[in-house]
């Protein structure tokens, strides 16, 4: 597509998605978000009726097992001193990704918003509503990595991050378009 007589096209040439595609895109997002989000809390309640607190159940010999604790911070237990801080922070992402999704104009990032959504909710459902008390709450982990402990949530925050970054990496911009009009 061209502009005018041999230019190409800028980012704002283009024409943003159309309100049905949108809609389509906006309905992908809820669904990955809703998908993720009840993933994630099916997966906790198991787990803390499941499994006993601190003790190992391999799953992948030294691999990977399982092994619930309740964790006052984020990852690797950094901030757990800060849990109000880590549930405010919650809140403001989810304000961030709901702005976001009135531009989104591409497939790639409807699942990886919602990926982000689903995951933001998960973890913000333990820190409200768990144990000590409500927006101090402690957050249900049981896979363990050896290296750090996570649970479903984490799995779909560091896979939104992935696709975040392979996105940007390929010049997809969040309305779907890309710089150059390439």
């Amino acid at each position: 597509m061209q502009a005018e007589a041999g230019a190409p096209l800028s980012a704002q040439d283009v024409p943003a998605a159309p309100p049905r595609s949108r809609q389509g895109l906006l309905a992908a997002l809820v669904a990955v978000a809703v998908t993720s989000y009840l993933a994630d809390l099916g997966s906790k309640l198991w787990a803390a009726s499941a499994l006993a607190d601190g003790h190992r159940v391999p799953v992948l010999g030294d691999l990977l097992s399982l092994r619930l604790i309740r964790n006052p911070g984020a990852a690797f237990s950094i901030g757990t001193g800060s849990t109000w801080l880590l549930t405010i922070l919650a809140v403001v992402i989810l304000v961030v990704i709901v702005r976001a999704s009135r531009r989104i104009g591409s497939r790639g990032w409807a699942v990886a918003l919602g990926l982000l959504l689903g995951g933001a909710l998960g973890n913000l459902t333990d820190r409200l509503f768990r144990e000590p008390g409500f927006g101090r709450g402690h957050v249900v982990d049981f896979i363990d990595y050896r290296v750090f402990i996570g649970n479903v949530a984490d799995i779909a925050i560091v896979t939104a991050a992935c696709l975040v970054a392979l996105l940007s990496v390929r010049g997809i911009a969040l309305d779907g378009t890309r710089p150059g009009g390439e």
